[in-house]
């Protein structure tokens, strides 16, 4: 085979990896769970890109992304549940009903109006989901926020769940008093020497509470960590130069050396 643009080769191509007499031993081997780290982390190499502006490494990144649900549709196939065509077209159904405003006869002014309506038309969903797996419990506000997704996102996206309808600080500064009053509870944990799952447990609740803030304020909390992460790791770059220009090494600069340099750059930052 050679490459083409065309859509229905790449899905030729998936086949032929998968195929029982002349396919790839590898390829052969993989299930949906042996596949689904590589999604998680072909996403996280798309954002990387984009964080990075590198559009040539994105053009690649996202052609590996793009593979992944072909080949779960290929394994799908395989078992007669679903093909590829079901994927396009399940999505392309739910785009069209979830835009009424685009498609459909709907008035919509603004991208809030869009959000609402977006939110209610999901409600529905969920509602008609439950309905027809004849859930003993009805449909939560929680319901449908993934399970697998980082700890912070997922505390942000459960908060914005309940706080539409009405389970909310009344503002960023009474969710801060929260933070407090967290923190605090830490500290006595922290003194206490007790359990330490009763220590994480509050860890938790802090971080939860932090997610909180973060969302009354319109901040992601996963992107504001992210950069806090960069952040930390540019400083530590200059402590560590900074060793190598007085010549002495890392392990044995002390605490109040390293925190002299650490102060230089974070003057410097400001």
């Amino acid at each position: 085979m050679t490459p083409t643009r065309e859509i229905n080769d790449l899905l030729e191509i998936m086949r032929r990896l998968r195929d029982p007499n002349n396919g790839c031993p590898w390829d052969l081997e993989q299930n949906y769970d042996t596949i689904k780290p590589h999604t998680i982390e072909e996403a996280y190499e798309v954002a990387d890109a984009i964080e990075r502006k590198d559009f040539d490494d994105l053009k690649s990144e996202l052609g590996d992304l793009l593979f992944q649900p072909i080949y779960y549709a290929q394994m799908a196939n395989e078992e007669d549940r679903f093909d590829f065509g079901d994927v396009v077209f399940g999505i392309s159904e739910k785009l069209i009903r979830r835009h009424p405003h685009v498609f459909g006869e709907m008035a919509i002014e603004g991208a809030n109006d869009v959000n609402a309506n977006w939110e209610t038309i999901k409600a529905a969903e969920r509602a008609a989901k439950s309905a027809s797996d004849c859930d003993l419990q009805p449909p939560s506000a929680l319901d449908d926020v993934p399970r697998t997704l980082p700890a912070l996102t997922r505390a942000n996206k459960l908060s914005k769940r309940a706080a539409r309808v009405g389970f909310d600080w009344p503002t960023a500064l009474k969710a801060l008093e929260k933070v407090r009053e967290e923190t605090e509870e830490v500290a006595t944990e922290i003194a206490a020497s007790g359990p330490k799952a009763k220590l994480e447990e509050e860890i938790g609740d802090l971080l939860f509470a932090l997610a909180n803030v973060a969302r009354k304020c319109d901040i992601e909390p996963e992107e504001a960590l992210n950069k806090a992460n960069a952040k930390f790791i540019r400083r530590f770059h200059y402590v560590e130069n900074r060793c190598r220009e007085d010549n002495v090494a890392l392990v044995d600069a002390g605490l109040e050396r390293l925190d002299h340099y650490w102060n230089e750059i974070r003057s410097a930052d400001k």
